[in-house]
């Protein structure tokens, strides 16, 4: 077992090479990290060891009203984005491809794949302009209408909104790379004979496309379910202030202030190894019901 395995690596070293930072990644930032997990159960002290003391943080994390209402914001925007933004990298791939003129694809794709290479700083700052009740975009065409100024980044009502369709605009071109690949992979002899018996592009979409595309939605949704307790905090740091934070507070946010800030390091490591026991159950059970009623999954 021992020696196949290291003539596969020694036959194609190259890849195994390529692999390597992203490995070395993994390990630093998201394995190692696991070890310190323990102090979720313990009591930390600067001088000194740490006293163990079992499921204290987790009684006093789930009697606290403030870690009650950042949950309930975690799961409402992360059911929003799920909902409202995994259909678009779909449909969008979709679009794309159905683009025959190669400069103009080339174009559309560079467009719609750029704002995920900008910082959420930066895409905070375009959109708290984009957004400004005064000479904001939106407002100058809500204006146009004669409709009435709208401060979008302190009304509770739209805040949650406002993130959704900021990460549709930030994520939805790079997302659909990953469909566009599996489109690719496509028999083009299927669209061929599917003209020959009259279908229309529509019916090639649904009939050849998407159902291609099944194992490629189903891996990529479990894996979204995976980070369904990540909001996004560097969204919504960037986009979080007085009037809305009790709408968009999430656990991440959370996480950060009770840890870093206020120096509830055991607390905030309960609170921590909570959202990541929620998305580990998530994965795996999705993906066995997954693989119970469609046969596909992530393995």
């Amino acid at each position: 077992m021992k020696k196949g395995i290291l003539k596969q690596i020694k036959s194609s070293w190259v890849l195994y090479l390529m692999l390597f930072p992203a490995l070395l990644y993994f390990s630093i930032f998201h394995v190692v990290p696991l070890i310190g997990m323990k102090l979720a159960f313990q009591d930390y002290r600067i001088i000194g060891d740490n006293v163990w003391v079992g499921w204290k943080h987790f009684k006093i994390l789930f009697s606290s009203p403030a870690f009650l209402d950042v949950l309930k914001n975690t799961i409402i925007i992360s059911v929003m984005k799920i909902v409202f933004f995994f259909p678009i990298p779909i449909i969008l791939s979709l679009l794309i491809n159905e683009v025959r003129v190669g400069k103009f694809r080339k174009y559309v794709q560079s467009i719609v794949y750029l704002p995920h290479f900008l910082s959420w700083v930066i895409i905070a700052g375009i959109w708290i302009a984009f957004l400004n009740p005064e000479d904001g975009g939106v407002n100058v065409i809500r204006s146009f209408f004669n409709m009435p100024s709208l401060d979008f980044m302190t009304s509770k009502d739209h805040i949650r909104w406002v993130l959704v369709f900021q990460e549709i605009w930030r994520s939805a071109g790079w997302d659909s790379i990953i469909y566009l690949a599996a489109i690719l992979k496509i028999s083009p002899s299927l669209y061929e004979a599917a003209k020959i018996d009259g279908a229309s592009k529509i019916q090639q979409m649904r009939y050849i496309t998407l159902p291609s595309l099944t194992s490629t939605i189903m891996t990529v949704f479990i894996l979204n379910l995976g980070f369904f307790m990540n909001a996004g905090f560097d969204q919504v740091f960037n986009m979080m202030n007085n009037s809305v934070i009790s709408v968009i507070d999430i656990l991440d946010t959370y996480v950060y202030r009770i840890g870093l800030l206020n120096g509830q390091y055991a607390y905030a490591t309960a609170a921590s190894l909570f959202k990541g026991v929620i998305g580990v159950v998530l994965i795996l059970s999705t993906h066995f019901i997954s693989k119970r009623f469609t046969g596909k999954g992530v393995w």
